[in-house]
């Protein structure tokens, strides 16, 4: 009877039939925040957005968890509802924001369909398409971030102490081949079909994506039954307390890494949103090609992210593998901007950077606070790190403009790569201060994860 009772906790089959459930989940959530990037010419000639709409699009996304702190507010319903609950809620909201994004893009829409009249009375400037867009962004985001803490959570729930940096590994290696998949099909369904075909079917993704994690919901009840989980969860529930984030908030392991995340993303994220268009500007690729050509960088990631995680579960030295990366990360970010060099070497190196970070710092954090309030600090992180996520795709468009006024046929990249290696090189430094506090305070940063 026992046997029957640990069966699930205990099956390795089971574990990894999750990480493919939650993998899918996290590909769709990273397709869709992607699929837009090699359509920006699309959106600037059929919607008339300029440099500065498209960075408000990208940027929107992080708007609620920037401003209205949803991440962090999502965190901590997640340690006080639990998984499934706040699961399906979120990657709910994120489908729900998926549809209204692609609705925006349609002719039905264009014409004075459900909603057109209404975001044609306020700001003149704004097209109501764009609005919509924005709207449906939103609350992609608002579901996006913090069905990513879900995930997260999840693996640690699964994994702790069996190969948690693998999983975490093959957790980022999903959302890359969400990414490759956006860059490879994105500009081929909007060549062959339209535009509003190729926003649609990343809709319908992350509507799959909220059945997909119903299909888990079923597995986690039968696991929480097996190890009497839902008493457990009610019990840590009561003890939360604000004052638990006035502590994560003077843990300095836990805030060189935060600030690692925000510098790190900020150069990652926001450069993939305009890699495509950077591409064609500055190299003369037609949008289908560059689309290929960025598709480098996901799947190196997908390749390269469950081997350093294995590596990192065995031997550890999380901080100098994020040190390293940082600094890999500051070249590349500096060859797009002074160099000519081929985009396929700087590309395929980033890959491997974004590989090697993440699998370093996202298992670390669990090594620094208590299983039970993880939700809230992955939340924190996630909230913070959207303020980059927010502020410099803006900020890219807006610079774009700035220094390529009126309509130039081919776009000066260099400022905005210049900024992105800045960016870097302040990750570097937030890098290093880690290593310091780890060997300083003794948070066991470097040691393997797996090692007690």
């Amino acid at each position: 009877m026992n046997v029957i009772k640990r069966t699930l906790k205990e099956s390795v089959i089971a574990r990894w039939v999750v990480l493919i459930l939650v993998g899918f989940v996290l590909s769709t959530n990273y397709y869709f925040y992607d699929a837009f990037s090699t359509l920006k010419s699309e959106l600037m000639t059929q919607f008339d957005f300029t440099n500065t709409h498209y960075g408000m699009f990208v940027s929107f996304y992080s708007i609620p968890n920037t401003f209205l702190l949803m991440a962090v507010l999502g965190g901590i319903i997640l340690d006080r509802l639990g998984i499934r609950r706040t699961g399906f809620t979120f990657v709910f909201f994120m489908a729900f924001g998926g549809v209204l994004t692609a609705y925006g893009s349609t002719e039905y829409y264009s014409n004075g369909g459900i909603g057109y009249g209404l975001m044609s009375s306020f700001l003149p400037s704004y097209s109501p398409e764009l609005k919509m867009m924005l709207l449906g962004r939103f609350f992609y985001g608002l579901g996006a971030e913090t069905s990513i803490v879900v995930v997260s959570k999840i693996l640690v729930k699964w994994f702790k102490g069996k190969n948690l940096a693998l999983a975490f590994g093959l957790k980022v290696g999903f959302g890359r081949l969400g990414t490759f998949a956006a860059m490879q099909l994105s500009p081929v369904i909007n060549e062959n079909s339209g535009i509003s075909t190729a926003f649609w079917f990343g809709g319908v993704l992350v509507c799959l994506a909220l059945l997909v994690f119903m299909i888990y919901m079923l597995m986690d009840v039968k696991y929480d039954r097996e190890v009497k989980a839902d008493k457990e969860v009610a019990a840590e529930a009561d003890s939360f307390k604000i004052s638990d984030i006035v502590k994560l908030l003077q843990n300095k392991a836990y805030l060189f890494i935060v600030l690692l995340c925000v510098t790190f993303y900020s150069a990652v994220f926001p450069f993939i949103a305009f890699t495509p268009d950077m591409l064609a500007n500055k190299y003369g690729f037609d949008t289908v090609t560059s689309g290929r050509i960025t598709s480098l960088l996901p799947i190196a990631t997908a390749i390269f992210t469950p081997l350093f995680g294995i590596l990192i579960d065995r031997y550890g030295r999380s901080a100098s593998a994020m040190i390293f990366g940082s600094l890999i990360l500051f070249f590349v970010h500096l060859s797009f901007a002074v160099t000519n060099i081929t985009p396929y070497v700087p590309l395929i190196m980033l890959g491997i950077v974004f590989s090697l970070v993440p699998a370093a710092l996202w298992p670390t954090m669990v090594k620094l606070v208590d299983e039970k309030r993880i939700g809230t600090a992955y939340g924190l992180t996630y909230s913070i790190q959207n303020l980059g996520l927010w502020a410099f795709p803006l900020l890219t468009g807006v610079m774009l403009d700035y220094t390529n006024p009126g309509k130039p046929d081919v776009l000066n990249y260099t400022p905005t790569m210049l900024m992105f290696a800045f960016l870097g090189l302040v990750g570097l430094f937030f890098a290093i201060m880690l290593k310091y506090t780890d060997k300083k305070r003794g948070f066991g940063v470097e040691l393997p994860l797996n090692k007690k």
